[in-house]
């Protein structure tokens, strides 16, 4: 994989495609798209439903390989190495949250947080119970899923998000699942946490007062990015 000097913006997308290829016809998503993201700066990607904002958010996230472009994370190409590769990048840099939260059922808590971590060959619960004491879940940490709120799996799923402290945060409709209370309190804990820590954080909403709270707010259509 080629490098870049340090100073290299910490994600970029150079002409991004991706189409999909449905019952023998070609759906093209996303256009070329081109995108440059500064260190600790957050930014809302907006969009009609449909528009690919969650298959920009993967491939940003080395989950989804673009069909042409590349993504570079500080420098460094996600898709012209080898997906081992990948897989390391993403996992020492790059925290995600999803709508779903996407919890392993049989795990507590904490087992729960710890798991990017053990993937990664190290040993954190010690920090896996000082994230989710962050995020207000002190006496929940032996807890399955299934005894949590919707709000409190978001928050473990934040705390698991930073359990290898990615400099990047990927957030795919947080408050999705959530009433407009408890979402409300989920962002403006994740909002703090990534002012605290200056993490860059890149957040997929349908929600335009939400959008607001960021740095830039990009709107997806016709498969190119616009800002407004």
């Amino acid at each position: 994989m080629a490098h870049t000097p340090a100073t290299a913006s910490p994600l970029s997308a150079v002409d991004v495609h991706r189409t999909y290829h449905l019952a023998g016809h070609d759906l093209p998503v996303l256009k070329g798209v081109n995108l440059e993201v500064q260190a600790g700066e957050r930014i809302f990607l907006c969009g009609q439903s449909g528009a690919g904002k969650t298959t920009l958010l993967y491939v940003l996230g080395g989950l989804e390989k673009p069909s042409r472009g590349d993504v570079l994370v500080h420098g460094t190409s996600l898709y012209h190495g080898p997906a081992k590769a990948r897989a390391v990048l993403r996992n020492q840099t790059m925290g995600f949250v999803f709508q779903h939260y996407f919890l392993l059922p049989e795990l507590t808590a904490l087992e729960n947080v710890c798991l990017p971590a053990m993937i990664g060959g190290k040993k954190a619960e010690a920090r896996a119970r000082e994230l989710l004491d962050r995020v207000g879940l002190t006496q929940r940490l032996d807890h399955l899923p299934t005894e949590l709120s919707g709000g409190e799996q978001q928050r473990v799923a934040i705390a698991r998000a930073l359990i290898n402290d990615p400099g990047i945060l990927y957030a795919d409709e947080p408050t999705g699942n959530l009433d407009a209370s408890t979402g409300a309190g989920v962002i403006d804990m994740l909002m703090q946490i990534v002012a605290e820590s200056r993490k860059t954080l890149v957040v997929v909403t349908h929600d335009q007062q939400l959008a607001k709270r960021g740095d830039r707010r990009l709107i997806l259509r016709d498969g190119a990015l616009v800002e407004e």
